[in-house]
């Protein structure tokens, strides 16, 4: 690991080793809804970002990684679920974050994982989770959306569908590895971008809410793939 993301990865295992508790340090705790997988996350998100940047004194990019977003809880619980849906294939997480569902997918005995995120600290949250749970995922850092061939057996992507400009270019990716023989799965929690006449629902789940700014105690999330 080199550059931004082995500099980010400095800061979180300062951080990770640092005493002391409270809403702005990050903490290791079991994942709700998920508690097989045990990720570093900050109390309250945006105290520990506010933090961190008085610290650098500059702009540092939105903490996504240190919360847990209702599409890969659900993706991840899918997949312990059904392991035989990732055990000895080849795994990408698209948009990792936290690294929960590449994780997920580690434990339920994938040959290879794969997890990119264009977030050089999310690079970073991805390594020291994967360590923490004692799995190997191999993390990646740049666009990989507009590049041809996956190269993965499952695709896997969780609350990708957050913005129209990101929807019109995750899905002709999704498309294109589909098309390419690999099997993809989507959590959405129905955040308005999804296109649904293009993808199919396989389950849905009540997942406990533990994202900032969101009033309801749960949320029902969809796992689905490419029509």
């Amino acid at each position: 690991m080199r550059g931004a993301a082995a500099t980010a990865l400095s800061e979180l295992e300062r951080e990770i080793d640092a005493p002391g508790a409270g809403l702005d340090r990050l903490q290791l705790v079991p994942t709700p809804f998920v508690p097989e997988v045990r990720l570093h996350l900050a109390e309250d998100a945006i105290v520990w970002w506010a933090r961190m940047e008085a610290a650098a004194g500059h702009a540092l990019p939105p903490p996504y990684w240190a919360s847990v977003w209702a599409g890969g809880q659900a993706l991840a619980r899918h997949l312990l679920d059904h392991p035989e849906l990732a055990a000895g294939r080849r795994v990408l997480d698209l948009a990792a974050g936290s690294g929960l569902v590449a994780i997920a997918a580690a434990l339920s005995g994938a040959a290879r994982v794969v997890a990119n995120d264009i977030d050089p600290y999310a690079v970073a949250a991805v390594t020291v989770n994967a360590r923490a749970n004692r799995v190997d995922v191999t993390v990646t850092g740049g666009d990989l959306l507009d590049t041809g061939d996956a190269e993965a057996d499952l695709v896997v992507a969780g609350d990708v569908f957050y913005s129209r400009a990101m929807a019109a270019r995750m899905l002709p990716f999704l498309q294109r590895a589909a098309a390419n023989g690999a099997e993809v799965l989507v959590g959405d929690p129905g955040r308005g971008h999804l296109p649904g006449d293009r993808l199919t629902v396989l389950a849905d789940y009540p997942v406990p809410t533990t994202e900032p700014s969101v009033d309801s105690s749960l949320r029902r999330v969809q796992v689905l793939r490419p029509a």
